[in-house]
């Protein structure tokens, strides 16, 4: 896998005649690029992998059918876009039988006028269409991330996760909510897995936090990692958004960042099961809508631990594999667990997630018999079974019985906090067991990250797989009970 990051990664540069590309031909290219690799992709696992992905998704239409979509979010999006265009007030308006209003910036809701231009019948079908593609990029951006499988085969594991990536509940609810995450997810991981030559590096995570504010954490996972400039190009794009909001829409602006981003009573109640966050759980274990302080502290923990971790990972690649891939996960995971509400569909990161404790798997299958230890098939088992299960819909949660929840469905209904603070710990223990078997400091950086290394031409060093630590991420459909919000 080094090898092949090296290849990908050591181009070498034009001749003394060699011409730029038009962007018209490396748009093209572009859009060529998918076509072709489908093609020179082994031809039986490409059947297969598109007849399988063709009865999920065909399966998917007959299920939302019956189970029927309110993309309510879609909804809003589409009303912040007409009070853009029409002048109105972009947080003053209530739309759909829930009441719900606009919660994003203003550079978000320009964004969003394009959807006024069709109808909803329209939109709904648009909608879907695009963020099942969005999902089969986000699987391509992914498997870049971490490196595996082999070039050849990534088009089949792409149709895979397009076809059956449906059935995770993050990505079922976004479907059926008509959400922005699989969007913000491929901008962030394109900009994360392009090269930190790259002098743009940092302005998708700076975009993506205009658009909604999480994201934020990702420019502080580029500097915690040494990544200074991508991350102040991260900072300066996130201000761009916010000029952009203040040139056309000032009013709005201002009362976006004095008054409505405090208003949690517009995003959503902190303690129905929708809400994954550490928060959400808190509020839940504590049978109460405002956690308060142990909330706070609890929130605070995990995202020094979280980003903690994420560094430790990032700054042990020479002895740890797909060591740039576990620090993006454990900065996504802690994103997502720190943010006050994290709706389920938040989630979509499990994506990635899942994409790299199946190539744990894969490496360790590939092992010789006698030296072969069964522990990532296991944990991505456990983790593909958490995010399938739609444990928290299963838990009585109607009304005000989220704030009384029995003992025994406290562990359901907090399913996804509970897997990413075990992702977490796996990570850190990952981590410290490759340093340990190198003959490394558990702390201190051990080496490049993994395109420096590439760029320098070294090769990580070899050290024997760590004991099992015995550690791993494990757990557990219906619409939302509660109103939904659009965040």
């Amino acid at each position: 896998m080094q090898d092949e990051h090296r290849a990908a990664q050591a181009v070498p540069g034009p001749g003394p005649a060699a011409v730029p590309a038009r962007p018209s031909a490396r748009l093209a290219a572009a859009l060529a690029a998918p076509v072709r690799a489908v093609r020179e992709a082994p031809r039986r696992p490409m059947l297969t992998a598109g007849a399988v992905a063709f009865v999920s998704l065909l399966t998917y239409a007959v299920v939302r059918h019956f189970v029927g979509t309110s993309m309510v979010d879609m909804i809003v999006y589409r009303a912040e876009g007409s009070a853009v265009v029409n002048g109105g007030d972009l947080y003053g308006f209530r739309v759909t039988e829930w009441a719900l209003p606009a919660t994003y910036p203003p550079f978000a809701a320009m964004l969003f006028v394009p959807t006024t231009w069709f109808g909803i019948g329209f939109l709904r079908i648009a909608v879907t269409v695009g963020n099942v593609a969005l999902l089969a990029l986000l699987a391509h951006l992914s498997f870049k991330l971490v490196g595996r499988p082999r070039r050849e085969l990534r088009p089949v594991g792409v149709v895979l996760i397009a076809g059956c990536g449906v059935w995770l509940e993050p990505v079922f609810t976004t479907l059926r909510y008509g959400q922005v995450n699989l969007a913000l997810a491929c901008l962030i991981l394109w900009d994360l897995t392009r090269s930190d030559t790259r002098l743009s590096k940092g302005i998708g995570i700076g975009i993506a936090a205009g658009i909604k504010l999480t994201p934020g954490l990702f420019a502080v996972y580029l500097l915690v990692t040494g990544r200074i400039r991508a991350a102040f190009v991260a900072g300066f794009a996130f201000l761009g958004t916010f000029l952009l909001g203040a040139l056309f829409l000032p009013d709005a602006t201002w009362g976006y960042w004095t008054k409505y981003l405090f208003d949690s009573t517009r995003v959503g109640k902190t303690e129905i099961v929708d809400n994954q966050s550490v928060r959400g759980a808190v509020a839940r274990l504590l049978h109460t809508a405002e956690p308060g302080t142990l909330a706070t502290l609890a929130g605070g923990l995990v995202a020094l631990a979280g980003v903690g971790v994420a560094a430790y990972a990032s700054r042990s690649a020479r002895v740890l594999p797909r060591a740039e891939a576990w620090g993006v996960c454990c900065a996504a995971v802690t994103a997502v667990l720190v943010s006050p509400i994290s709706w389920t569909h938040h989630w979509v990161w499990c994506v990635p997630v899942l994409v790299l404790l199946a190539a744990e798997a894969a490496q360790e299958a590939s092992r010789p018999a006698a030296v072969r230890r069964m522990r990532w098939r296991p944990v991505f088992v456990a983790t593909l079974i958490a995010f399938c299960s739609f444990a928290m819909w299963l838990v009585p949660h109607k009304g005000d019985l989220d704030q009384h929840l029995a003992p025994l469905s406290q562990l359901p209904a907090a399913v996804y906090p509970l897997v990413g603070v075990c992702f977490l710990l796996v990570a850190a223990l990952r981590t410290g067991s490759r340093r340990r078997a190198a003959g490394l400091p558990l702390l201190g950086r051990s080496g490049h990250r993994a395109d420096e290394r590439a760029d320098a031409g070294q090769a990580p060093v070899a050290v024997p797989e760590p004991p099992s630590t015995g550690a791993g991420p494990a757990s557990g459909a219906a619409e939302r009970q509660q109103a939904p919000a659009a965040g």
